[in-house]
Parts: structure tokens; sequence; C-alpha cells
């Protein structure tokens, strides 16, 4: 990037130099224009048809908020001295409101070192215009950032001396520069301005100071770096009567007061920040760990992240929760999910958004509409573990949908609901990417704490309120998921990870070594359960999870051994041989005495009581069974009734008579209309083919380069015809001041003049949509009743009926 500082022309020097912004694009470069298109992309919606138009969108208020959102604070405070400057405002008066009067204590060299750099932004990004010696800050900026009684400046800065008397009574001004020791003059005017040079003069005011109380100088300094209002009596004490006599405080209203900004900058020592920041603080302090240690304890967090997930979606497949009216999960279905991980409520949201991104989680669109997996969890399921865990890392850094949210009240005060649809924010993916990038330049196995990179993240981005920082809450978002994700550890990023910003695909094949290695094993104990001592292979897992219930989890995970966990796979169509046999098979140890007792147990009992549907009933071969499941109050309502000696009719449904039977202590099995004992398995729930949710941008897409040459081009050429010199017509203007008109007759003559010399004309055309718009053409070849040309703000050769060209001029001898 060239500074203002290195270039001549329109952007430096001391000559005339542009009149408007218009007039200063009009004199950049090709690439220039590129650049700043690119910087603010906004401005290509659509695409201006001349400089003019690009010069007064690029002015709008919506678009220069937009500019200022995007400046580093450096820049940004550069322009908010701009708004409290002269305008223009010579460079080197720009100079000495960011460094202070020469030789001030707080004179900072990497100031000056680094002014011509931000003004160079802002002139990137058409914020400011005009030469070195006459720089203009764009209306709407200057608007924006200037003081006002309702917003005050960011500088602290209040109203001039000129702005804060307007209104004041000639009289009182008279009074107030005979107090400050100034003559008295003629008019109001020349004495706001004798009153102004008094206080830009540093030795005269320095001499007005000298005598002020000491109470008096204390108000002075706590108005000095803002906010400059402030309240007095009818009465004021003396100290404030001392101030109000020489004008160093003004009225604004009844009551209140200001402090003018040129007091201000004599007491600050010509600076208009307390801090300017014009390099970028250095993430620190840094902390080394060991690089392999940070890499592993990543990848197994990785490895859990995937655990976590596949046990989610394997609930879900099952038991689908609702999606509520509004869209979104509901705080029941949260909560449940949350035990179910055994997790908190906002991790659970998390790993559901990551699936809901990953394009592994979605809505199924029935009417009774509920969260389901895809079919692409299916296809993920079969990838190895490192690209399971690269396609959910990659859909993380991209999406917009941000899980932190989740609980919270929106300006409507309503709650925000995971997976719900308003839960995208714009900056995410760029904060998401800018955090790890910032880790990546550390070195490996290295952190910084979470404070010195917020304050990297708020000097590229300052934001607009310190109250609602949006980008500082997604940066420590980031963090936090990152950790849970496999990304980082201890603060550091992995090296997967850092692989991960610029080829996913490597990442996969340098995480894979790093990854635990399932186990197909486990270690059985005699008090009921089942240590698996890392990650189990899937079928194991799977099946174990059936056969008993998971009581903690973490490095180790425990299972246990339940009459009911035992019941649950003989229900799915498990005999006690496969449990023997299987527990045989995976476990290390000598499967346990009372292990192999439960499971006996509960096979002799299970399937001797059977429930089919009559609306109910419960058959056994035991009529001592059926009696006392009859005098057994728990079973009153069933409202069952013997209907012979080893049958009992309920009026329950089927399933509530089998819930209440286990209650009870039961083992009982539902049979078929046949009397075939139903094997009971968890359908697994699938939504229709879905696609992952589209992320929503902040602000349009940045343009490449393709679009941005072709943009360029159609500039230049719209400029080009508008500002054309044309040759006068002789037929005279329409009245309004619209297109100047030509007959039929001499259209047709200029045009074919135009064809045998060819020269370039400027023709006014209506398209079929009736939108009047000016051309530079060069004729090609008239008939038929068209002429094909080509035109230059289309950069491309078209064919116009010239029915619809309203007028044409000859260009000027001296235009191109």
């Amino acid at each position: 990037m060239t500074t203002s500082r290195e270039t001549g022309g329109t952007g430096g020097g001391t000559g005339a130099g542009p009149r408007t912004l218009a007039e200063e694009l009009r004199g950049r470069p090709d690439e220039d224009l590129a650049g700043l298109l690119r910087a603010r992309p906004d401005l290509l919606s659509p695409v201006p048809g001349d400089l003019t138009q690009l010069a007064t969108r690029a002015a709008t208020r919506a678009s220069v908020l937009r500019a200022l959102d995007h400046l580093d604070r450096f820049a940004l405070q550069v322009a908010e001295a701009l708004a409290v400057a002269p305008d223009p405002c010579p460079y080197d008066t720009l100079a000495a409101l960011m460094t202070g009067d020469p030789g001030a204590a707080s004179d900072d060299p990497r100031i000056a070192a680094e002014l011509p750099r931000a003004v160079a932004t802002l002139r990137e990004q058409a914020l400011i215009w005009g030469g070195e010696d006459r720089l203009r800050l764009v209306r709407t900026a200057r608007e924006l950032l200037a003081p006002t009684p309702a917003r005050p400046s960011p500088t602290g800065l209040g109203p001039t001396v000129a702005e804060a008397v307007t209104g004041m009574s000639p009289g009182r001004l008279q009074e107030i520069i005979a107090a400050a020791g100034l003559p008295a003059t003629h008019d109001p005017v020349t004495a706001v301005t004798a009153l102004t040079e008094l206080f830009e003069d540093r030795t005269r005011m320095a001499a007005l100071l000298a005598p002020a109380p000491d109470e008096a100088m204390a108000v002075l300094g706590k108005l000095l770096w803002g906010p400059p209002h402030g309240t007095v009596t009818a009465e004021p004490a003396p100290h404030l009567r001392w101030l109000l006599d020489r004008g160093l405080l003004l009225p604004t209203a009844p009551g209140s007061v200001v402090l003018p900004r040129e007091v201000a900058l004599h007491l600050r020592a010509g600076r208009a920040h307390r801090a300017p920041e014009p390099v970028a603080p250095e993430p620190a302090p840094v902390t080394e760990h060991n690089a392999r240690v940070v890499d592993a304890t990543a990848a197994g967090q990785a490895f859990m992240a995937l655990t976590t997930v596949e046990e989610l979606l394997k609930e879900w497949e099952s038991a689908s929760p609702l999606v509520l009216r509004a869209g979104g999960l509901s705080v029941r279905d949260l909560k449940r999910t949350a035990t179910v991980l055994d997790t908190t409520e906002a991790n659970a949201a998390f790993w559901a958004e990551l699936a809901h991104a990953a394009g592994l989680l979605a809505s199924d669109g029935d009417v009774d509409e509920r969260y389901a997996p895809t079919p692409a969890y299916d296809d993920w399921l079969l990838l190895p573990a490192e690209q399971r865990w690269t396609a959910l890392a990659t859909a993380w850094l991209a999406a917009t949908r941000t899980p932190g949210l989740a609980g919270e009240k929106d300006a409507k005060g309503r709650t925000l609901a995971a997976l719900g649809p308003d839960l995208d924010r714009g900056p995410a993916p760029e904060v998401r990417r800018r955090v790890l990038d910032l880790l990546a330049g550390l070195p490996a196995g290295a952190s910084v704490p979470a404070e010195a990179l917020l304050a990297r993240l708020s000097w590229e981005r300052p934001p607009r309120s310190a109250t609602d920082d949006l980008r500082a809450r997604l940066a420590m978002w980031t963090l936090a998921e990152a950790e849970q994700l496999g990304v980082t550890s201890r603060g550091a990023l992995a090296a997967h990870a850092r692989t991960l910003l610029s080829d996913p695909a490597a990442a996969a094949a340098e995480l894979a070594p790093l990854l635990p290695e399932p186990l197909d094993h486990v270690l059985l104990q005699a008090d009921l359960t089942a240590v698996a001592p890392g990650p189990l292979r899937r079928p194991l897992a799977q099946t174990l999870a059936v056969l008993a219930d998971i009581e903690s989890k973490g490095g180790a995970t425990v299972y246990r051994f339940t009459p009911e966990s035992v019941r649950r796979a003989l229900d799915a169509g498990r005999t006690a041989a496969d449990l023997h046999a299987f527990l045989g098979a995976h476990a290390r140890t000598p499967v346990p005495q009372p292990l192999a007792y439960l499971i006996d147990d509960v096979a002799r009992r299970h399937g001797h009581l059977r429930v089919g549907a009559a609306s109910s009933y419960v058959r056994c071969d035991d009529e001592g069974m059926l009696a006392e499941i009859l005098a057994d109050r728990r079973s009153a309502p069933l409202r069952l009734r013997r209907l012979a000696s080893t049958v009992l009719a309920a009026q329950a449904a089927p399933d509530t008579l089998l819930e209440v039977l286990r209650v009870m202590g039961y083992a009982p099995a539902a049979e078929s209309a046949e009397g075939d004992v139903l094997i009971t398995r968890a359908d697994t729930h699938r939504t229709p083919p879905r696609t992952p949710p589209v992320p929503v941008p902040e602000g349009p897409p940045v343009p490449d380069a393709t679009l941005l040459g072709a943009a360029v081009r159609a500039i230049r050429a719209g400029d080009m015809a508008s500002t054309a010199q044309r040759k006068p017509v002789a037929a005279p203007a329409p009245a309004g001041g619209g297109l100047p008109r030509t007959t039929s007759a001499d259209t047709l003559a200029t045009v074919q003049a135009a064809v045998l010399t060819g020269a370039a004309v400027w023709i006014g055309y209506v398209n079929a949509d009736g939108a009047a718009s000016q051309r530079v053409i060069a004729p090609i070849r008239v008939e038929g009743g068209f002429v094909t040309a080509y035109d230059h703000t289309a950069d491309e050769v078209r064919t116009y009926p010239l029915h619809r060209i309203t007028g044409v001029a000859e260009l000027a001898d001296d235009h191109v």
C-alpha cells in the first residue's frame, strides 16, 4: 500500500486538488478503484453507472457505517481526529492532533510513523479525499464522528467556541472577551474569532490560566477527556463563576455548560485522543507447552468429540425431539440431551449445532416435525475417524451459527432456542479464523491469555459499544469450542489444526496417527460393572450400551449391569447363551459369577409372562403368579380381571401393561397375535436427504478479480459516456433538462458518418423497459434499422434499434 506521503497527484501534493470525491475517484488508476470495491463490496450492489454514482453511494450513511466498522483502531482514531479538525484539514494539522504539541511528554514516534498508513487506508476506502493541504473527511463520516449534544465524540472533545456561543447575546460575548483581557469588538463574529484565537494560542492561554483557582483547574480536569458537558446551579460557586466569566466554560442550556474544544486541546497539549494506539498490541505473555503433549491431548479430545456427536445422533434417531412451532429445540429436550451426554446445556447446544452445521442433523419436515439424523450421517459413520473429525471441524469454521446465544433473550424478550432461526451471526466465521490465525502465529505448543487475544481483536476491529461487543463474545466462544472440538489444548493450537486452516485433507492425514486405537475388550469386575479402558470399537460399544448402563465417563468408561439392562438385551432378541458368549469373547478377565447368575436369573424369568392385545391381556402358565398380580394393589390402575386360569384381561394398552408389570418387578415379554415373542428394537429415524445450512454472511461477499475487473470497466465506460464532451446538435434540448434529441434522419446520418470515419459518438438510448441511459459507441455498420457498434459502457459489441436512440452527437475533437 502506498501512503499519501509517497503519492503525488490527487492523493498528495499541494495543488488545487479535486473539488469533489467523484473528481478524485476519476483521477485514480483502475487498480485503486478495484481496491475500493474490494474493501467496500456493498458499493457493487448494483454496479454504479459512473464515478459520480460511485462517489454518492460511498457517502451514504449505511455504507459509511459499514466502512468505519472495518477500520482498525488507529485508522478510526485518525478519522475521529479529522471529524474535530478544521474542514479542510492540512496534513500537518492532523499530525499535530495525533501527536500533540512538540516536546510533549506523551509524544510517541510510532504515531508519526504510522499516520501515513492510516491516512492511506482512509483514502483507499474513499472516506477522505483531497490533497495533503486540504484533507476532507466525507460529510457523512464527519456527521457520525463529530460531537453533538446527544452524542459525544469518541475523542471526548466538545463543540468549538463558534458552535457553543450560537444564540448568545452580543452583550454577553463582549463581557466574556473583556474578562479574558481582549479588547472590545464591533460585532459578534469578530468577538468569536478573537476568543478562538486566544484559546488556540498556547502562550496567551497559559497566561490566562495562570491565576486560575485550584478548584477551577480541578473542574477543567474532570471535563478534559470527556464527556465535556457539566451542570451548574443558578448561583455558581466562585471558581465556576471564574471559568464562566472568561468563556472557559460556555453555557449550552439553563444549568448546563460545556468545555470548548479549543480549551480542551490546550489542556491536552494539542492531542485529540488520550491514548492513541498506532500499532496493534502483540499477544502476550506467551506460555510454552510441550508441543507433543498438546497434539496428543487435542487428538484425544477430537476422538471424544466424535464419540459425543455419535452418542447424540444415536439418541435422537430413536427419541427424536420435537421442533418448536417457532423453530428450534425446547428447553426440556435440551436438558434431556445434556443429561444423556453427561454435560452442560450450553455444551449440548454446541454439539447439536455442530451436527446441524455438518449436515448430519436436520428436521424431518413431517406434520409432527422432529429433529433426526440425516442420510449423510450414515455415510459419515463409514468414514475413517480422522476424516469424520475434519468434516466437523471445517463445518464449524465456516458456520455462522452461534450456539453460545442459546438461552439468551432477543430484542423482543424472546428466548433464543438451540437450532432456532435466530442464532446466525455473520461475523462468526471471520472471528473464528482470526482467533486461530493469531494462535497459529505463536510457536508450536504456545498459548496466550484470552485477554491478550481480545485486545488484539479489539484493535483490529474496534467495537461500536463497549457494552455489547459481539466480536469479543464470539472470540471467547471460539476458544471454548476449539477446546471441546480438539482444535486446541491448553489454549495452544494443535499441529493438525494449523494444517486444517490451509489444507483439510492434509490435516486428516496428520491427525490419523495421533488418534487412540479403538479397543475390542473390556474388564469385567465382581461388582457387576465393566470398565472400558479406552474407546471401544463401534459394534462392541453398541452391544454393550444395550446390555449395560453407562455409569461414568472419562478416560475409562464404566458400565453397570442391572436386571433392567439385561432384560433390555433379551427384549432386543438376544438369548442368555448369546450374552454369555459375547462377554466371554470380549472380556480380558473371566466372567464374574455374580454377572453370570444375573443373566441366567433374568433370562429364566424373561417371557414367563406374555402380554398381548385384547385391549391387552396377560398370559402365564403359572396360575399362582397371576393370582399374585391380581392381589397386588399396584395393579389396580390396569383394571385386571381373570378370563381363564392362565389369562388376565386388562383395560390398558399393551405398552402400558408391560411398563407397569416391569415396575412391579416382573419380566414380561410382548407376544404377537400368533403367540410368538416380539423382539423390540428402537426404530432408527432418518430425515429425507438434507443439505447443510448455508452460512449467512456479514454483508455482501468479497468480489473476485473477474467481477472487479468487469465492474471497473463498466464504471469507467459509464463515466466516459456521462462526461463526454459533445458537439452541439441542431435540435433544441427538451424542456426540463432532458437528453438532447435529434430527428431520425439526423440520427441515421450521424451514425452512418461515424461508420465511415471510425469515430465514436454519444447516444441517448431507451431500452425495452423504458429506462433511459447515455452511452458512447463506435458504430461498425448500419442496416435493417439497427446499428451494430462497440459499446464502451458495456465493453462489448451490441446491436441497437435506431428507433430507440433518442439523440446522437459527435464527441468533441479533444475527447477520446
